[in-house]
């Protein structure tokens, strides 16, 4: 029997993660059936529980890819010199989670918030998720404070800035936006980066006049 190659397998479990968001972000978690997955990929039973137990098996490789993506997207960031402000950095970081999951497009729609909000439900009751989601939390907050880290270094801020404080702004900047599009309807990355430009360009001094 020939042996499977690698990036074969790789390519499965693509599909199959890729298939799996796509109904959770239609559906919801619950009302989603492994059945449902099975048919959306278009793979045996037996082919896709060779990678993934059950629902909460693949939620939560869903969840920890989308955060390692993030966390990738800020660690290169706080490689450049100096890094991009959060103007261009943070809708960056969106549209790199729409590059490297295409299968989270239904019919030209990102679909990606509608799991995001999926995902943080799910969190609040199920303890292994919400592990997953702690860890993958603390290392975005950690890259983001490199950013800001880099910033200081650059002269972009003060040097007593709270990374912490800033990193935890940003990113709720993002997941914000987010929820917006999910909850609202889409709108383009450009309409974050012109707000968070408008607010970049105030005057501290000025509005304590």
């Amino acid at each position: 029997m020939a042996r499977v190659s690698q990036e074969h397998l790789d390519a499965r479990r693509r599909q199959i993660l890729d298939g799996a968001a796509l109904c959770f972000a239609r559906n919801g978690f619950h009302a989603t059936s492994m059945q449902d997955v099975l048919k959306e990929v278009d793979l045996s039973a037996g082919a896709v529980y060779r990678y993934f137990s059950g629902k909460e098996e693949l939620i939560g490789a869903i969840v920890a890819e989308v955060l390692e993506t993030v966390r990738d997207t800020y660690e290169r960031a706080a490689l450049e010199s100096p890094p991009p402000l959060p103007d261009v950095l943070i809708p960056r970081v969106l549209e790199q989670l729409k590059a490297v999951r295409p299968g989270v497009l239904d019919g030209g729609e990102w679909v990606f918030p509608r799991l995001m909000i999926q995902v943080w439900t799910e969190t609040l009751r199920n303890h292994e998720l919400a592990v997953v989601m702690n860890t993958g939390y603390d290392k975005v907050r950690a890259a983001w404070a490199k950013v800001v880290e880099r910033y200081k270094d650059a002269g972009l801020m003060p040097e007593d800035a709270d990374a912490d404080a800033m990193a935890r702004t940003m990113i709720a900047l993002a997941q914000g936006f987010a929820a917006q599009q999910a909850l609202f309807g889409t709108a383009p990355t450009e309409t974050l980066q012109d707000g968070l430009r408008a607010l970049m360009s105030m005057e501290a001094s000025t509005a304590r006049r």
